[in-house]
């Protein structure tokens, strides 16, 4: 068993013995997302730990999701869960990188496109390949995209 996905089920113990109701539930989810991950494909497999933190990642962002969904539905209990249980989860991933950090990450690589003879709106492409790996798990491809254009624009 991968450490990470071992660290889940530990937890998951630990907040079922407190009656933490809450995480429980979102560990529960968690774990059955990675489960059916690693037997999704043609043969059954166990999923590495950057596998198993790409499901967290999933879950998160489908948390978030459904809070903004809550939200603007004008169900605000709903979204509040979401949103807790988002959090549980971000508890698992990578400290997510701040806009300014985000930006300076992205200002490199435009300029380092720009070096690779790369420039204006056909650069995304060649930006993103930069940035995808320096970011990896710390920030989401939206917002990562959103990043490119402004500064591209720019």
């Amino acid at each position: 068993m991968t450490t990470l996905k071992f660290r889940l089920h530990d937890d998951l113990t630990t907040a079922i013995k407190a009656r933490d109701e809450l995480r429980s539930a979102t560990l529960r989810l968690t774990l059955s997302a990675i489960a059916y991950e690693e037997t999704a494909g043609k043969s059954a497999r166990e999923l590495s730990d950057d596998e198993v933190q790409k499901v967290i990642a999933r879950e998160a962002k489908k948390r978030r999701e459904a809070a903004d969904a809550f939200d603007k539905g004008g169900r605000a209990d709903s979204a509040e869960r979401e949103r807790a249980e988002g959090e549980v989860l971000a508890e698992y991933l990578p400290k997510q990188l701040s806009d300014e950090e985000l930006t300076a990450i992205v200002a490199d690589a435009v300029a380092e496109a720009k070096a690779g003879g790369a420039e204006g709106p056909r650069a995304m492409g060649a930006v993103m390949k930069i940035v995808n790996p320096k970011v990896a798990g710390r920030a989401e491809g939206g917002r990562v995209a959103a990043a490119v254009k402004s500064l591209l624009a720019g």
